[in-house]
């Protein structure tokens, strides 16, 4: 044998050890996918021949304490093709597109394309869902849905927010609450052959959707109507860029209403309303513009509280030891501090008083004099004492901090203008928290309209729960400061806030917006009933009024109308006055 016939041989040798070697791996794959591997590719085969549809979940309601539904559901379609299954394109692109109003070529395109499903439209209403779906086309599809629904369109709109189009929540309560309301979906599992059509007398598996839970606020649909109504009128009275109006039960912190004037429609958020629109060629993008329309300036902005800020000046002046009632001051018309000259409201001054008058009368100089006595260090103390420093907690999405000089910057000039409420900033929530726990006889609350979440079977499911912090002032304090302020309004600058057969403490302020050269003006009053024993509390703000701006002439009486409603439905008795 020479040796090209042996070198032949070797070769063959070899490739025949090379085809036993790779015949032998395949066979050994082979079983090991028989055997090992046998269920996840049986569930891959059939997975191919699966299609999968979701049932959405029913969104939870959101009801005022009373039961009225606030955020509701409407029952939608959603539209799709399912190309292998198309017997008639031209039939299905005719009939749709008359029913749904949309052009036949856009149709078309999606019939015809190649894919597992194919949408054509979502959040069609029942009625026409209902009419294609007795078309009986082959290929399509009808799916119900649900759309959030709000029955009152603008009412609490910056409180409740609303829904995107995969129905999860966006602003307000809607996304604070989110994983209370969503519920979850259900499906449908349906068996197609290998072109991908359904078969008739398959087996369809189906898993219910999960409704959300109802949750009930502490918002009270009458008050906020009606507190809406006259936030609308002293709007437009007065040519105003904005009004708030926050109402609440000093003792817990519920809150019975918050309206943000202009509001918005819930039902169309994303189109401009009037103010937003006239300022559409001003400024900003179009998402900027909406999320300014969405912004709620209770909890999201803050301001110089000016006047009604003196109330825990007056507070810590008390709680400290520093000022009594009846301690005498002087007011020439203004304060020398440092190199400063702090004018009081009044040119002339109000001469000599006792703080109980300068209360009354709203004398920046006495209130001055008060935090001088205080010093940085004790009234630094007390506003952290007082939760100001930090947030209310309240179950609203954004809420701003206060914006406060550090305490390592506060000289005599910067003490003085914080005493009577200028140089700082606040949210009006901040503001009126921290006056009903002043009041409410030294009690800390948290200020919320979550109450709790029911089943929709009316199972209660959770209460929700919020931290009190005890002892902010003393039971004497307080006392005595619901006596300056009912004083405030019996006969001193909140006065057009009095309302016969109810013991009304308040008070107001006239606030100068930055920069002052502006001279625009924040007008608000702050006030609460019954005197003596606080259960309900207001604050409006009324930001930029035209002509009259004093917070004394314009807001005390709008509380004052808006008290006369609500204390009587809230079942508050008239007392005579002391």
């Amino acid at each position: 044998m020479n040796r090209n016939q042996t070198h032949h041989r070797r070769r063959i040798a070899i490739l025949c050890l090379t085809l036993c070697m790779v015949m032998s791996g395949l066979t050994g794959r082979l079983i090991f996918l028989m055997v090992f591997r046998s269920s996840y590719y049986s569930q891959k085969a059939e997975d191919l021949h699966q299609r999968e549809r979701t049932i959405k979940a029913a969104r939870g309601r959101i009801m005022d304490r009373n039961g009225v539904v606030l955020a509701d559901n409407r029952t939608v379609c959603t539209i799709s093709v399912i190309h292998n299954q198309v017997e008639d394109t031209e039939q299905v692109t005719t009939v749709l597109s008359e029913l749904l109003a949309m052009p036949q070529e856009e149709i078309r395109k999606k019939v015809e394309k190649y894919s597992s499903r194919e949408i054509i439209r979502t959040n069609v209403d029942k009625e026409t869902g209902d009419q294609i779906r007795q078309q009986h086309l082959a290929g399509v599809k009808v799916d119900e849905d649900y759309k959030r629904y709000y029955p009152y369109d603008s009412l609490a709109s910056k409180v409740l927010g609303f829904t995107g189009g995969d129905n999860q929540g966006i602003i307000g309560l809607e996304v604070k609450y989110e994983n209370w309301l969503k519920g979850r979906n259900g499906k449908i599992l349906t068996m197609t052959d290998a072109a991908g059509v359904e078969l008739e007398n398959a087996f369809e598996d189906r898993e219910e959707p999960v409704p959300g839970h109802d949750l009930t606020i502490s918002l009270d649909y009458n008050i906020q109507m009606y507190a809406q109504q006259m936030a609308l009128k002293v709007k437009e009275e007065k040519g105003a860029k904005q009004v708030s109006v926050i109402i609440m039960d000093p003792q817990n912190g519920e809150l019975l209403a918050m309206v943000n004037v202009p509001e918005f429609n819930l039902n169309d958020p994303f189109t401009f309303n009037r103010e937003i629109e006239d300022e559409s060629g001003k400024m900003g993008s179009k998402q900027e513009l909406l999320n300014q329309m969405w912004r709620n300036p209770a909890i999201n902005d803050t301001y110089e509280p000016g006047s009604t800020f003196k109330i825990i000046t007056a507070a810590a002046g008390l709680e400290a030891g520093v000022v009594k009632l009846e301690d005498t001051f002087s007011c020439p018309g203004f304060r020398i501090v440092e190199d400063r000259k702090i004018r009081c409201h009044k040119v002339g001054g109000h001469g000599s008083e006792t703080f109980l008058q300068g209360a009354m009368n709203s004398c920046n100089p006495v209130f001055i004099d008060v935090g001088q006595r205080l010093g940085v260090e004790q009234y630094y103390h007390y506003f952290i004492q007082f939760g100001l420093k930090g947030k209310t907690g309240v179950d609203l999405p954004g809420e701003a901090s206060t914006i406060m000089h550090k305490k390592e910057n506060m000289g005599p000039v910067e003490l003085a203008t914080v005493s009577f409420g200028q140089s700082f900033q606040i949210t009006p929530l901040q503001l009126i928290t921290t006056a009903a726990s002043i009041v409410n006889g030294g009690t800390r609350v948290t200020p919320h309209f979550g109450i709790r979440a029911v089943s929709q079977n009316g199972e209660q499911v959770h209460t929700f729960t919020y931290p009190q912090k005890e002892g902010i002032v003393s039971r004497e304090t307080s006392e005595t400061m619901r006596y300056i302020l009912e004083q405030v309004v019996a006969e001193g600058s909140g006065k057009r806030a009095s309302l016969p057969g109810y013991r009304i403490g308040g008070k107001t302020a006239t606030s100068e917006k930055l920069p002052r050269s502006l001279k625009k003006y924040i007008s608000s009053f702050l006030g609460f009933a019954p005197a003596d024993d606080p259960q309900v509390m207001a604050l409006i703000t009324i930001d930029e009024p035209v002509g009259i701006y004093y917070g004394g002439t314009i807001a005390a009486p709008v509380i004052a109308d808006i008290f006369q409603n609500i204390l009587p439905y809230l079942e508050i008795p008239a007392k005579a006055a002391s």
